[in-house]
Formats: structure tokens, sequence, C-alpha cells
């Protein structure tokens, strides 16, 4: 009767375990993300592009990037990455940029960087491993406004496009340099040790949690005719 008892305590417990919300500092990012994909999407003038936002495979946004830590090295930036899918937006995957070494062109004393993915090339490395920015995956900064879209091929053809927004500007950003990796911890702790940041943005079959909901929002519903990364 005890081995009953027990047996059921721990599958309780494990019951609690696997719906617990994430932690404050994931809800946090995720929270900020989105206030900031809401942001750049709501000026179509001064943000990004529409056409190339509708042309992005996956999007990176890293909040709140402090400029005093680009001088001293180590993880600079936190934030979390999505992907298209038959049906919309992936989950979020849990994301950090470390060891960069560029500027800020727009001024402030912390900026919102995002990246967009336009291809699938280096997406595999980015969420298995790391990828570096212009040596694994080309990068170039992106044009800003209705008229951005018709920039050189050679930011057309960039792998991923990256912006800043300080004190409410958007501006193209030259990140090359920066390491971009997936934060296993978070991941680990949202989706369990057994699920890969891959499997989080590319299956589909990852639910997203109930936090990540603006986040999703904010990204949009417009899918184009694409099954995502695979």
């Amino acid at each position: 009767m005890k081995s009953v008892l027990c047996f059921a305590a721990v599958g309780l417990l494990w019951g609690s375990a696997v719906q617990a919300e994430i932690s404050n500092n994931q809800r946090d990012r995720v929270q900020k993300a989105a206030e900031v994909v809401t942001a750049l999407r709501g000026a179509p003038d001064k943000g990004i592009p529409e056409e190339l936002w509708e042309k992005a495979n996956c999007v990176v946004v890293l909040p709140g990037v402090k400029k005093a830590a680009f001088g001293i090295g180590g993880e600079f930036g936190k934030g979390v990455m999505s992907c298209r899918t038959a049906t919309g937006w992936s989950a979020p995957a849990f994301m950090e940029m470390a060891k960069g070494s560029f500027g800020f062109q727009i001024g402030g004393q912390e900026a919102d960087l995002v990246l967009l993915v336009m291809n699938r090339q280096g997406i595999d490395k980015m969420l298995k491993d790391k990828v570096t920015l212009g040596a694994d995956a080309s990068v170039s900064a992106g044009p800003v406004g209705r008229t951005g879209a018709a920039a050189t091929d050679v930011r057309l053809n960039a792998q991923i496009l990256s912006y800043s927004r300080s004190r409410g500007l958007f501006a193209g950003i030259d990140v090359s340099g920066g390491v971009l990796r997936p934060d296993k911890d978070a991941n680990a702790d949202t989706y369990g040790v057994s699920v890969a940041p891959y499997d989080v943005v590319a299956s589909g079959t990852i639910a997203a949690p109930a936090q990540a909901t603006a986040f999703l929002k904010a990204l949009g519903t417009s899918v184009r005719a694409t099954t995502g990364v695979k």
C-alpha cells in the first residue's frame, strides 16, 4: 500500500512540474521581445520593411542589450527566436548572443537587436551549437522604411539582416563577430532537457508557453506558402 501511495505522490509531483510556468526572467524576456516586435511592426515608415519581414524564415529578438557589456566580453544579450511553420509562428526558443565587439550606430546606452533570418542556411548550426555572424552566416545591416526593400543585392542576399532600436529609432547595425547560440538552461527549464531547441522551432508540435502569447501575436498571422524550417 505504501509503495502505491509513494508512486502516486511521485506522479503528482511530476504532473505539477510539467505544468509549471516559465521563470520570471524568461517571462520578462518574452514580454520585452513582444514589445520590441510590436513597435517595429507599428512603424512601417521607420521600421523593418514589411516585404522583408514577410520573406524572413525566422526572427531573433534580443531586447535591452547593454552597451557597457560590449567592452568586457562574455554574454551580453539574451532573447528569443521563432520560425515560420505551415500554420503560423513556432514556439519561441531562448537564445543568447556573446562576445560582440560591434557598437551601436544610433546612440544610447541600451538597444534592442532584431535579426531576420532570411534562409535556412546556418539555422541548423545556430540551434544545435552556435553560429558566428559574418563567418558561419552572412549578415548585413538591414534597410529601414518602405523604400528599404529596394536596397542593394548585397543586403538582400545576406542570410541574416540585423537591426537595432535605441530611443525609439530603428536602424540597421553591423553585428559581425557576434556569436549566437541557444540558451540551453532557459530552453531546458521551459521545454525539458529532452527537447532540442531545433525541435522547438521546427517540429510544429511543441506548444508555446502561455506567457509567449503576446510575442507570437506580435509576430503576426500572415504566413507565406512555406513549411518553415525542416
